[in-house]
């Protein structure tokens, strides 16, 4: 479909993918709704959109109350919803024996919980104009490695979602694709690099898995999964094979790491019993304006 004229309604979207996804589908003449923590940076997002194309919503996806605000906003400002952008997210690391469980919980929370909550608020509009949903997942969603449990259970999770709504709302117009990605240039990836423990972890990866790919590539395939009204959305190219041999990337995945998890072991108890659950937060500005907005209002609300 033409995005000219279009309303996209954009989760996570201060800064990283879903910014660069709203400033380049504005581009092409839609409407963007960005939503999410941080509001400077979702003002200025939105000011980017130009000619008055984009609104920015402050809202913590977990909480159903700001998403119907949100979507009660675009729906005044620019009087539907045609495509959806399920993009909030965090990361966090650490052995699930050793893992700070609100920690743990907060990233099942935010990625899986909030993207089904976002999907809730928005389908009915959505429906409306026969449109679109794009559920973003990840490169793991295809295979979990050691140390990601709580990100790679949400993000299998919301493949699984995003593939039994697309039979749901099939016959009612409405297309659902989701998205794989590798290692993409955010903040959220950075932050982890940040990290001692993390970071030596992403230096030992070899040859494209250990590439970090610019947030440009992700958001253009964003861009052209809501025109396409795709299945599938990669970045980069080489992950779509992968999608079809996930058993056997699973079990690679596994050997390739089995050698090394004594060492893991010892490293991620030492962090643990140095910092404590501090050791285990949200990485990146997005997760630490997330830890600070769910501390602000006394942590876990179901």
């Amino acid at each position: 479909m033409s995005l000219e004229g279009k309303t996209v309604f954009i989760t996570g979207a201060a800064r990283g993918i879903g910014a660069e996804s709203a400033r380049r589908a504005a581009a092409k003449g839609a409407n963007v709704a960005v939503v999410g923590l941080e509001p400077e940076e979702l003002e200025r997002v939105a000011s980017a959109a130009g000619r008055g194309k984009g609104a920015a919503f402050e809202c913590d996806v977990t909480d159903r109350d700001d998403l119907a605000r949100a979507v009660e906003g675009t729906l005044e400002r620019f009087g539907g919803i045609d495509a959806v952008v399920v993009n909030a997210g965090i990361g966090g690391g650490g052995l699930m024996r050793y893992a700070d469980p609100d920690q743990f919980e907060a990233v099942l929370r935010v990625n899986l919980l909030g993207s089904y909550r976002t999907i809730h608020a928005t389908l009915p509009h959505v429906i409306e104009r026969k449109g679109y949903v794009l559920q973003i997942a990840s490169m793991a969603a295809v295979a979990a490695a050691p140390g990601m449990a709580a990100y790679c259970a949400s993000k299998h999770g919301v493949e699984a979602m995003a593939n039994s709504l697309r039979t749901e709302v099939k016959h009612l117009g409405v297309d659902v694709g989701c998205a794989y990605f590798s290692w993409i240039g955010t903040e959220m990836v950075y932050g982890a690099d940040r990290r001692e423990r993390m970071g030596a972890a992403r230096k030992e990866l070899k040859g494209p898995l250990g590439k970090t790919y610019p947030v440009s590539m992700a958001a253009d395939s964003v861009v052209q999964g809501i025109e396409e009204r795709r299945r599938i959305v990669v970045t980069p190219n080489w992950i779509r094979p992968l999608i079809s041999l996930k058993p056997l990337v699973q079990r690679l995945t596994e050997r390739g790491a089995l050698p090394r998890m004594a060492d893991i072991d010892r490293d991620t108890k030492a962090e643990f019993d140095e910092k404590g659950a501090e050791a285990f937060t949200p990485t990146g500005l997005g997760g630490e304006a997330f830890t600070a907005a769910d501390r602000a209002r006394g942590g876990a609300r179901v």
